[in-house]
């Protein structure tokens, strides 16, 4: 038996529908930031998130960094020269195979990034202060699905 009432239907729908509303609104918010520190570390916002990619998974070879940006390889070089001339990441001989590159990030401009992005890493710890400890983990298992979702979404469409 359903523990869904009869009149919880409309409201579950309503409140599906807002939340995927703001899943795009944040989508949008965060896209302007990432442009905003992009320009203000004068790279693309494919740049940098090619970098955060980088220094999550790092060292990584090009072909997985394109696999897991969604791009095609071609289009990765001027963005990866991009990030070398910067000083973001370098460029490595793979030890484990000679003729394969690794993509490793150096470290030493990171704290550029975290303050650009400071402003909303103090926004989202007073948000969460409100918020008691089971609440913050359904919300941490929302995003963590809602991401490997958006992952799913995004190769079913690299692969049409």
């Amino acid at each position: 038996m359903s523990s869904v009432q009869p009149g919880d239907a409309g409201r579950r729908r309503r409140l599906s529908s807002e939340i995927r509303e703001e899943l795009r609104v944040l989508g949008i918010q965060l896209s302007l930031l990432n442009q905003q520190v992009g320009a203000r570390l004068e790279l693309k916002t494919i740049d940098v998130d090619c970098l955060d990619l980088i220094n999550r998974h790092g060292p990584i070879g090009p072909s997985a960094l394109a696999r897991l940006a969604g791009l095609h390889p071609a289009t990765l070089t001027g963005i990866l020269d991009r990030l070398e001339r910067g000083g973001w990441i370098a460029r490595e001989r793979d030890p484990n195979d000679r003729r394969a590159t690794l993509l490793r990030p150096l470290r030493d401009r990171n704290p550029e990034i975290i303050g650009l992005y400071a402003g909303m890493s103090s926004a989202v710890d007073e948000i969460c202060a409100d918020y008691d400890e089971a609440q913050l983990q359904l919300l941490a298992d929302f995003l963590r699905r809602t991401s490997t979702a958006g992952r799913g979404a995004t190769d079913d469409l690299a692969e049409r």
